[in-house]
C-alpha cells in the first residue's frame, strides 16, 4: 500500500475489440476508455486507425485531463452514442434546445445548453449577461459594447488566462481584492461577475469565499458565473453551485464528465441560458458563431451525462488509489523514496500520487525521469507539477514525480510501475 497517505479515500496491455468497418469510419478511429468492466479500444492493424495513419504517437496519461493531452477518453456508451449521431442529418437549433432541456432536467436546474467547451461556456455566459444587463440583440456584441454597461468584476487572485473568453465579447475586467472593494464595484455598468470555484480563499491571496461573492452580487442585483470548469468529481458539483444560487455555471465537458473534449456544459437561469443560446451557433451573427458544436458532440454530451449519473464517486476513487497502490508499491525499493496521495480539495479532486526523492543518491532528476518517460515506447506523460513547485494546488517541489491515475487504461497503472522503477534504478543496476 501507498505509505503516507494524506487523504482515505489483470495484468493486461488493453483488451481489443473491433467496431464494424461502418462506425470505425464514422468516428476515424475507434476510441479508448478506462473501464476495465467495457473497454474497447482501435485495432491497430485497421487501415481506420488514423493515429497510425498520420504518424501520431498513442501516450499513456498519467498527467490528468489536461487539454494538451487531448484529456479523457470517452465510455463505450458515448462512443456509441457519437457514432449512432454521426448516421442522421437533425436540425441543429433543435437538437440544442431538446439537448438542453433533457441535460437540465437530469442535473436539476432551470437551463442547460451544450457548449464547444467550458471556455465557450464562459463567453456565451458573459454575452447573456450583456444583453440581459442592455436589452440588447446578438448583433450588438463585440461591435457596440464599448457603448453599453460593459463591466465584469472579479477578485484579482482569480485573474487567469481564461479572462480571454470574456474579453472576446468587449467587456471591461474590474478587479477587486477585499470585501469592500468588490461592495464599491458593484455599480450601475457590471453586467456579470466570476468565480474561479478552485480558487479557495486564502489561494493566491484570494480573500472573498463563493457564498459571500454571490451573496453581495445578488444584493447588488448582478449576475453571477461560477467558473467550474475541472470541478468534477464529485458528481454532485454539478448541481451543487446551481443550487447555491449561481446563475450560471459551466463545466468542461471532456474531463470528468468524460464527454466529447469539444462539449461542454453552461448550466443555470433559464432566462440568461435563453439568451446564451440566441449568442451561440448556428446563428450566423453573434459571437458564438466560431463555437460550434457538431450534432455528434451534443449527442455525445448528453449520453456522457447519462453515463456519468449511473457512476459511483466512491467506487471510482477506489480504483484510482488502486492503480495509485500499483505505482507506488513498484518504486518504494528506489533509495530515499518517499511516496504519499494528495487529494486536490476541488479541481481534479482525484488522488495524486507524489514520489519524493534525492536525485544526488538515485542519480537521476525528476524533470530527467519526466523526458526519459516521454521518450520511450509506450510513451508516458506524468502530471505537469512533477519536478516543480509553480503548479497551483499540487505541493510538489522539484525533487517530486506527480502522477494521476484517473486516465489511466486498463494495464497502464503496470507499465508506468515497472517503467519509473527502471528509469529510477538505472544508475544502481
Amino acid at each position: 500500500m501507498v505509505s503516507e497517505q494524506c487523504t482515505e479515500n489483470q495484468l493486461s496491455r488493453r483488451r481489443f475489440l473491433s467496431l464494424s468497418s461502418a462506425t470505425a469510419a464514422i468516428l476515424g478511429i475507434a476510441p479508448l476508455v478506462g473501464n476495465a468492466a467495457d473497454s474497447l479500444a482501435e485495432d491497430s492493424t485497421s487501415s481506420d486507425d488514423y493515429y497510425t495513419k498520420l504518424g501520431v504517437e498513442k501516450i499513456i496519461n498519467a498527467a490528468g485531463t489536461y487539454t494538451y493531452l487531448t484529456a479523457a477518453c470517452m465510455p463505450p456508451q458515448v462512443q456509441r452514442a457519437v457514432a449512432k449521431a454521426a448516421l442522421h442529418p437533425v436540425r441543429l437549433k433543435d437538437l440544442q434546445l431538446a439537448a438542453g432541456a433533457y441535460v437540465a432536467k437530469k442535473l436539476r436546474c432551470e437551463a442547460a445548453m451544450v457548449t464547444s467547451g467550458a471556455s465557450a461556456a464562459l463567453t456565451l455566459a458573459t454575452a447573456a449577461c450583456i444583453s440581459s444587463a442592455n436589452g440588447v440583440s446578438a448583433q450588438e456584441i463585440p461591435e457596440n459594447v464599448g457603448k453599453m454597461k460593459n463591466e465584469v468584476v472579479v477578485q484579482k487572485a482569480h485573474r487567469y488566462e481564461y479572462d480571454h473568453a470574456m474579453l472576446l465579447c468587449g467587456t471591461q475586467i474590474k478587479e477587486v481584492v477585499t470585501l469592500e472593494d468588490y461592495k464599491r464595484a458593484l455599480g450601475p455598468n457590471v453586467v456579470m461577475t466570476n468565480f474561479f470555484n478552485s480558487a479557495e480563499p486564502g489561494l493566491n491571496g484570494a480573500q472573498i469565499d463563493r457564498e459571500t461573492w454571490l451573496s453581495v452580487a445578488h444584493e447588488h442585483g448582478v449576475p453571477c458565473h461560477n467558473d467550474a470548469a475541472a470541478d468534477m468529481p464529485p458528481i454532485e458539483n454539478l448541481w451543487k453551485y446551481t443550487g447555491m444560487g449561481y446563475d450560471l455555471v459551466c463545466f468542461s465537458g471532456g474531463k470528468g464528465i468524460r464527454g466529447p473534449q469539444n462539449a461542454g456544459l453552461l448550466l443555470g437561469k433559464k432566462h440568461l441560458i435563453d439568451l446564451a443560446v440566441t449568442n451561440n451557433n448556428p446563428n450566423s451573427d453573434a459571437v458564438g458563431r466560431g463555437m460550434k458544436v457538431a450534432k455528434e458532440q451534443i449527442v455525445g454530451m448528453v449520453a456522457a451525462v447519462d453515463w456519468l449519473l449511473e457512476q459511483s464517486d466512491e467506487k471510482n476513487q477506489a480504483e484510482y488509489m488502486r492503480q495509485t497502490d500499483i505505482i507506488a508499491n513498484a518504486v518504494k525499493d528506489v533509495p530515499t523514496m518517499k511516496t504519499r496521495v494528495f487529494m486536490p480539495p476541488i479541481a481534479n479532486h482525484v488522488p495524486h500520487l507524489l514520489l519524493s526523492y534525492d536525485p544526488s543518491i538515485v542519480g537521476i532528476t525528476t524533470k530527467q525521469v519526466q523526458e526519459s518517460l516521454r521518450t520511450q515506447s509506450p510513451s508516458i506523460e506524468l502530471n505537469p507539477a512533477t519536478g516543480t513547485s509553480s503548479r497551483v494546488g499540487i505541493p510538489s517541489d522539484e525533487n517530486t514525480i506527480v502522477i494521476a491515475t484517473w486516465m489511466l487504461q486498463p494495464g497502464e497503472a503496470e507499465i508506468v510501475g515497472r517503467s519509473l522503477k527502471a528509469v529510477l534504478t538505472k544508475n544502481h543496476a
